[in-house]
């Protein structure tokens, strides 16, 4: 796959094969020897089958060299696992094993534990007695056993429940560990007075063990003006741009029209703009000679443009950059999407970094701008709206000048013809033109961007799952996800133009239904999702992966304040379960306890 973009090594999965430690004339140890081995070799399988880096490596995990039935060998273990740059352990065993002696003591990684369902051993009085030691000594562990009992000849054989728990975890704490080490990078700083923008260095070395870099948009006019990038580069990128994204209708009156020749400019200037932001982000070994400063980047896994005002009331606007770099694509094919947030919603950019990191596919950033319900619906357009939107009581309109992945116009399909956003190895060269023909480019609205530039307008013409969430930092309480599970809905364009006209008609357009209960709460209908809204920006990713988000924010102890998530879903540490019998109010509780990952908040 392709070559990782950030600096260090990503992050390994360790497993623990823990034994009874007894042998003796019944030789105990010795007749687990093979079963407990199995299940680590099992479990290993799984994850390298199923968990992908975000650069589309296969997951690496290493196993003990033997299982662990006291503490020299636990030590042993710790030993390897340091050296092998393992920060995720999971601990399986079919039988009783000496739970303090042979548990996961490093308080630095995450940490599960898969106790088997059967009846010869009691891999399940070990799983609960390991657990209570975890939460005794303050390091929460993920319980793993499955619903059914088994023979002990089919440790190898894991059960879709169990699964399903392996890999929600595994998912999760690859993306978390993921994190780690990496920067934020704030291009600009403020935008507009959107409280997204305004970072919080604290927050994010506290929970998420990342370290914030800042640099003054100026810096990408230096860079343009003394010629700091890769000029062959810049050559290919303007090419494709040209070739491939259409330009649209431009709305302007006359008098602020710009001319072809300075539209002309524009194109130039943006393919500059595109691959200058990339080089910020990651660095670039081929800058002219001279540029060595240059040439390292900020090691960013993330980043934020801030673009209005001062950038945009004089400079073509940011719209083009953002658009492609969240994409999965660009003008070298198909490759691992970058985030960068439009406004520098630093929160906003986040939330596309962990649906990115849990899923490797392109992640939106949308306003979150209107409700429609049917009523007016059918007062505006005279339309009656069906299916998932009159199920749940109307839509949510989202809709963003900028950042709004491609991949978002959801014309690409699966194998069963489904629409879909792909993981970013999964995009072909097909699927590339599609979404290009999908997208135009109109020119930039001069009421918002005097300096002009080019936004991207398509509507999502699919309907297709996806989730919704939203960080949001609250003073006295710290941060809180919102997670929003649903489908963007079709309806028709004649429709979709009637509605587009009362807002800004030249951005890309998407209409969202969240999976509502009719029931009092948060997700009544739509309206009380957007009424419960904690910001005017959401983040969102292709599938029903809320479960996912709420066992990885129970790593960072960032608590869930709204989610239509089923129950039977949620996947937190088992220590969560001494927190009280309501699931969110022991999610606040925990996360209090616990603090954040790294360091105080």
């Amino acid at each position: 796959m392709a070559k990782n973009r950030y600096i260090g090594e990503y992050p390994v999965i360790g497993i623990r094969p823990t034994i009874d430690g007894r042998r003796g004339p019944l030789k105990v140890r010795e007749s687990l020897e093979e079963q407990t081995m199995a299940m680590a070799q099992a479990a290993k399988k799984l994850f390298e089958e199923n968990i992908q880096y975000s650069n589309g490596e296969p997951v690496k995990v290493v196993i003990a060299d033997t299982t662990i039935g006291r503490v020299a060998e636990a030590a042993a273990c710790a030993d390897k696992f340091r050296r092998a740059g393992v920060d995720i352990t999971l601990t399986v065993t079919p039988c009783w094993c000496y739970g303090s002696e042979t548990m996961d003591m490093d308080p630095q990684t995450i940490k599960g534990v898969w106790g088997f369902n059967g009846t010869e051993r009691p891999g399940a009085v070990y799983l609960a007695s390991v657990l209570a030691s975890h939460a005794q000594k303050g390091l929460p562990a993920f319980g793993i056993y499955g619903h059914d009992v088994q023979n002990l000849d089919e440790v190898a054989n894991i059960p879709a429940d169990v699964q399903e728990k392996l890999l929600r975890f595994g998912r999760a704490a690859v993306a978390v560990a993921t994190m780690r080490g990496k920067s934020y990078l704030q291009i600009g700083s403020i935008c507009m007075g959107i409280g997204g923008s305004i970072i919080d260095p604290d927050f994010i070395e506290g929970y998420l063990g990342m370290r914030v870099e800042s640099v003054d948009e100026v810096e990408i006019i230096r860079r343009m003006s003394e010629g700091i990038y890769n000029e062959e580069e810049v050559k290919k990128a303007h090419a494709w741009i040209l070739a491939n994204c259409k330009e649209g209708w431009d709305k302007n009156p006359d008098f602020v029209k710009a001319s072809d020749e300075k539209k002309a400019e524009q194109w130039e200037f943006l393919a500059k703009m595109y691959c200058i932001i990339k080089d910020l982000m990651n660095g670039n070994p081929d800058l002219p000679e001279g540029r060595e400063e240059e040439m390292v980047g900020h090691n960013a896994i993330a980043a934020g443009f801030q673009g209005q005002r001062q950038w945009t009331d004089f400079y073509p606007n940011c719209d083009l950059p953002e658009a492609l770099l969240n994409s999965t694509f660009d003008h070298n094919g198909a490759r691992e999407p970058y985030i960068l947030a439009t406004e520098n919603d630093v929160l906003n950019g986040l939330g596309m970094l962990f649906i990115k990191l849990l899923t490797n596919r392109a992640a939106m950033f949308s306003d979150v701008r209107t409700y429609w319900s049917a009523e007016a619906t059918k007062r505006a357009a005279g339309y009656e709206i069906s299916g998932k939107a009159l199920e749940n009581g109307g839509f949510i309109h989202l809709i963003n000048s900028g950042a709004t992945a491609l991949d978002a116009c959801g014309e690409c399909v699966d194998e069963n013809g489904e629409h879909v956003m792909k993981k970013w190895w999964e995009v072909t060269d097909a699927d590339i033109r599609k979404m290009c023909d999908a997208t135009t480019w109109p020119a930039a609205d001069n009421g918002y961007f005097r300096g002009g530039g080019f936004s991207s307008s398509f509507t999502t013409r699919a309907e297709m799952p996806v989730t919704m969430i939203r960080l949001n930092l609250v003073k006295g309480l710290g941060p809180v996800m919102q997670i929003a599970e649903g489908w963007t809905v079709q309806i028709p364009d004649d429709v979709t133009k009637t509605l587009m006209m009362r807002t800004d008609p030249t951005w890309p357009c998407t209409w969202f239904a969240p999976r509502c209960d009719g029931q009092n709460g948060p997700f009544k209908d739509a309206y009380h999702v957007m009424n419960n809204w904690g910001a005017n920006h959401g983040a969102i990713g292709y599938g029903h992966i809320g479960a996912d988000l709420i066992t990885l924010c129970s790593m960072l102890r960032i608590p869930v304040c709204m989610h239509n998530v089923p129950t039977e879903d949620i996947f937190r540490p088992a220590a969560w379960n001494a927190f009280g019998m309501d699931k969110e109010g022991a999610d606040y509780r925990a996360c209090a306890a616990y603090g954040p990952l790294y360091k105080k908040y």
